[in-house]
């Protein structure tokens, strides 16, 4: 999905962060699994919270499915 512009709502790593969160991964295994650290994921997450105006990692999951940003 694309906003206004064309540009794709999520970066490639914000897609790639949330996907494996919604394989129920925690903060930890996410950083090692793409090799960087648990605040870049964090940030990462938080980022795309405020993309999307939500509060928490959940509310997160749900907007991006509703948008057909991300599949379960």
């Amino acid at each position: 999905m694309a906003n206004q512009k064309g540009k794709p709502l999520l970066t490639n790593r914000e897609r790639e962060v949330f996907e494996l969160l919604v394989q129920d991964k925690i903060t930890k295994e996410i950083a090692q699994q793409l090799f960087i650290s648990e605040k870049t994921v964090r940030n990462h997450i938080s980022n795309v919270m405020q993309k999307l105006n939500v509060k928490g990692r959940s509310q997160a999951v749900v907007e991006l499915v509703r948008l057909g940003e991300l599949e379960i």
